[in-house]
């Protein structure tokens, strides 16, 4: 009696497993995405996203209505015959310097979006969904946010905000990046503020992925060509400081001044300016026709009142571009820089961290961001009276008061009481014995990052001239690294000068940093004649 009772249970049993079969094997979703947008998350067996094993969704997004998604997946997924999965975690990999992680830089960037571009309008995935995907590192996470979000901005005309709901899917978050220093954060920079700060560069001309030269932008960004980045086209370039003589010293290529003199003359670069102490005499660019200043202020340190006005005011009446540098080119020169760009395009300080380091990375660090944030009203204040006196003058006031009041706004304090003054001649030439906070016996910030850059896995080193064409293994036209499409009334515009900027509202609404809002800007500093590199 047991064993037939066994038996009808098996029976049953097997009748059961036979009745489920279909339901479990049902395909019509499985080579179908069904994405569950708006961050839900849920257990996905091969009725979702063609995974055969079973997947867990931790987020996703959609969007291209039922086209491109964005995903993060505790597993590798497998393609189906509608849907195709791709990740960049291991092939677009930040280079860090300590602890930093992020975001990727302008080459990784271009490189996304055209590989984005070519599967979306690929014939063989014309029916397919695509599905760019992360794994569970949360500092690959928010990488692969700022280039999907980036692209989002870019190519599908979303906002920073809209972008930015979608990638949080209503309860996602994003680790968020931090500086280039060692020791404790003391500063995050968000995926927000990396959109925001790609939205106003493309609001402002500061690149254009139709004729960027990714080529020429990895070549120089790398220590034995130059280490250098364009900011801001036809405006600044920053790049590390040079070296007496040119030659490899501990593994890090050194620079001599004469090895940019051809790069900077075809690119119209006619000031520079040097943050750090004195490591070559200044009279090797003078001689050359260049304008050479000294802005000194400690590695590591922020820039007093006097450095911040004189920088600005330097850089308001240079007729052509300025290339700034301080040792290793990221942290006083990418503060500086900041300044200005605050000034004169109204990003919050996030925003110009963001972009900086996007253009080259590890560039502002440790109490030099707290610097900006405490600053950023105050620059804009400047630069919204900047603006004002500027209106004036176009308007056709008298253009030599108008001068002089804008010789005027420099005089404005920025309320910087908790930086050390700093002497005039200490913005000018200072001798070999200088030793600045034992800048010349100790390994500062500046050393220490040029050392890690050096240990990147290098190229052709190069310690005569920068030039890119000799070191390049094909043939292709040369272009200057940050070319821009330029508006047809800009045409007239003279270069790099701020004096063509059109006024900005004074009225623009203020912003916090972590919901800085677009502001609908319009400049037209960026010159209208784009050298060519040769």
């Amino acid at each position: 009696m047991k064993r037939k009772n066994d038996k009808r249970k098996g029976y049953v049993s097997k009748r059961r497993s036979i009745r489920k079969k279909p339901e479990e094997e049902q395909p019509a979703a499985a080579a179908d995405v069904y994405i569950r947008v708006q961050g839900e998350k849920s257990k996905y067996h091969d009725t979702t996203c063609g995974m055969a094993d079973g997947e867990e969704l931790l987020n996703a997004a959609e969007f291209i209505k039922d086209r491109l998604y964005f995903a993060i997946l505790r597993h590798k997924p497998k393609n189906t015959a509608n849907t195709h999965y791709f990740s960049i975690d291991d092939e677009l990999v930040y280079e860090n310097f300590y602890a930093d992680f992020g975001p990727l830089n302008m080459a990784m960037l271009y490189r996304y979006c055209c590989k984005l571009n070519k599967k979306i309008k690929s014939f063989t995935m014309g029916r397919k969904k695509i599905v760019h995907y992360t794994g569970c590192d949360q500092k690959k996470q928010a990488n692969a946010a700022v280039l999907i979000g980036s692209f989002s901005v870019i190519y599908l005309k979303k906002s920073p905000e809209e972008t930015y709901r979608l990638l949080i899917g209503g309860n996602n978050t994003y680790q968020p990046f931090r500086d280039a220093s060692f020791g404790t954060c003391t500063y995050n920079l968000t995926v927000l503020d990396c959109l925001h700060a790609v939205s106003k560069a493309l609001q402002y001309n500061f690149f254009n992925f139709n004729t960027f030269d990714v080529d020429e932008y990895e070549h120089y960004e790398r220590a034995e060509n130059g280490d250098f980045n364009w900011i801001i086209p036809s405006k600044f370039l920053a790049f590390s400081g040079p070296h007496p003589k040119s030659k490899i010293e501990n593994g890090y290529p050194l620079h001599a001044p004469e090895a940019y003199f051809q790069y900077f003359r075809k690119h119209n670069v006619t000031t520079i300016i040097r943050l750090n102490k004195k490591m070559y005499d200044a009279k090797r660019f003078t001689d050359a026709r260049f304008e050479h200043y000294d802005l000194f202020f400690v590695d590591g340190s922020t820039p007093s009142d006097t450095i911040v006005k004189k920088f600005l005011n330097i850089c308001e009446n240079a007729e052509g571009i300025i290339a700034v540098h301080c040792k290793a080119g990221l942290g006083r020169t990418g503060t500086l820089i900041a300044c200005y760009i605050m000034k004169h395009y109204k990003l919050t300080a996030a925003e110009a961290i963001a972009w900086i380091r996007i253009c080259r990375p590890g560039s502002v660090i440790g109490p030099q961001q707290n610097f900006l944030e405490e600053k950023q009203a105050n620059l804009w204040a400047k630069g919204d009276l900047y603006r004002a006196k500027l209106k004036d003058q176009q308007n056709g006031k008298d253009k030599a008061g108008v001068t002089r009041i804008l010789s005027g706004v420099d005089d404005i304090s920025i309320n910087d009481n908790q930086n050390m003054t700093i002497d005039d001649q200490e913005c000018h030439m200072y001798n070999d014995n200088d030793d600045h906070c034992n800048d010349k016996n100790e390994l500062t910030q500046g050393d220490k990052l040029r050392v890690l850059k050096s240990r990147r896995p290098a190229r052709a080193v190069t310690t005569g001239s920068i030039k890119l064409e000799e070191n390049k293994m094909h043939t292709r036209s040369s272009s200057q690294a940050f070319r821009i499409i330029l508006q047809s009334s800009a045409q007239s515009c003279k270069p790099s000068n701020p004096r063509a900027v059109p006024g900005i509202s004074p009225t623009s609404k203020r912003t916090t940093r972590s919901m800085a809002a677009n502001n609908n800007l319009s400049h037209s500093t960026i010159s209208t004649k784009v050298p060519l590199l040769r």
